[in-house]
């Protein structure tokens, strides 16, 4: 319905739902979902599967995802393919219409559930030209509105994106975090039985700094033989040790790393005084870089889908991995403190350190794969290896 080089302004019939990116241009298209207007950085993610998982990362909070893959809702949704119980994107861009669920796992359609979390959905969109367009030129800030009468003040539109600030230098973890600590309970999913429980024994025992975490993360860390305590965001370095912990895991999240860094990296730098084990995912591994000594950078584009080749260096084996960030250890920044682990094959970027001397390490992808390959599943048991 529409091509994502239009820049008019007048309404095709049909259109119930529009993007309005701040450069001005004008994606007209279908709404679903909830009915409003929610503003964000668009994305892209290119995973062919895990449209709910991606629409319930903390990861995505304040981004408006492009689905690359035409056919997204095709096999409906269901509560156990959940990731998180908070916020994730605020919506989503796709090509076609989404269809009657073909699935059995099915309890429902993804436009009624995208309304009842209070998420847009805007079909009819050239995502392929959406996806070009945001790869010359960088994510933009846009508004996504969804009325079912068509009814849309597009100056207005155009100037909500434009007044918005962007992901640069935003805190979005206190947005996502849990606001309470609690003992994790899920271990791994079977067919039919749904998520086992997490033996409560005198496994190592790691507490987790929610940061905006995936929930698969926390099932990973007991599959590969670990009890989990997750505390909230903004959780004393006191307080963590006062868990006695074997070690500790920092989780994915949104926002800008630097921003979160302000209370997150004191805490950090204090773990690696203290000797302690860390794991780090996503925006962990960022903050583990910042408080080791390196910096992050914003990313053109970033990187977002499930089939991402990354370089092991240790021994030059590739991952196929899933990923969604858009900042980056910058691995120029790296103090001699820190040896560079993975690179992406796709532009080079850092995606491992190590911290030398230390029992500390991160990744930049995901390795919970949810959704996505399992090459990087080993990452949990080297971590919990090390506890022991």
């Amino acid at each position: 319905m529409a091509d994502a080089a239009s820049s008019h302004v007048s309404k095709p019939d049909g259109a119930t739902g529009v993007l309005v990116l701040a450069d001005g241009t004008v994606l007209w298209g279908r709404g679903f979902g909830a009915v409003g207007q929610a503003v964000g950085e668009v994305c892209f993610n290119t995973a062919m599967t895990g449209y709910q998982e991606v629409m319930t990362d903390p990861s995505y909070a304040a981004q408006i995802v492009t689905f690359t893959f035409p056919h997204i809702g095709n096999v409906g949704v269901n509560d156990e393919d959940l990731e998180s119980r908070v916020d994730g994107a605020v919506g989503c861009v796709v090509r076609e219409d989404v269809t009657v669920p073909s699935n059995f796992r099915s309890q429902g359609t993804f436009g009624e559930w995208l309304a009842s979390k209070g998420k847009i959905g805007l079909s009819g969109i050239d995502t392929r030209a959406l996806t070009r367009r945001i790869r010359m030129a960088g994510a933009p800030n846009a508004v996504l509105a969804h009325d079912p009468d068509g009814r849309f003040d597009i100056p207005a539109l155009i100037k909500r994106a434009q007044d918005w600030p962007g992901l640069e230098g935003m805190d979005l973890a206190k947005m996502v975090t849990r606001s309470a600590g609690e003992e994790w309970e899920g271990g791994a999913w079977t067919l039919g039985k749904g998520y086992a429980r997490s033996p409560r024994d005198t496994r190592p025992h790691v507490v987790a700094i929610d940061y905006g975490a995936k929930d698969m993360i926390f099932r990973n860390l007991v599959k590969a033989g670990a009890r989990v305590s997750i505390v909230p965001a903004t959780t004393s370095l006191d307080a963590i040790m006062a868990h006695k912990p074997d070690g500790v895991f920092l989780s994915n999240g949104p926002g800008d790393p630097a921003a979160t860094g302000e209370y997150a990296v004191p805490v950090i730098k204090g773990l690696l005084d203290a000797d302690m084990p860390i794991f780090g995912i996503c925006l962990g591994h960022q903050m583990l870089g910042i408080a080791a000594g390196a910096a992050t950078t914003k990313m053109n584009q970033g990187h977002r889908g499930a089939n991402h080749p990354v370089k092991r260096l240790e021994d030059g084996v590739v991952e196929i991995t899933s990923m969604n960030h858009g900042f980056a250890v910058d691995n120029t920044s790296l103090p001699d403190t820190v040896e560079e682990t993975h690179v992406s094959l796709f532009d080079g970027s850092n995606c491992g350190i190590a911290v030398k001397g230390k029992k500390a390490f991160g990744v930049q992808y995901h390795p919970e794969a949810s959704p996505g390959p399992m090459d990087s599943f080993y990452l949990f048991e080297r971590f919990v290896e090390m506890l022991k």
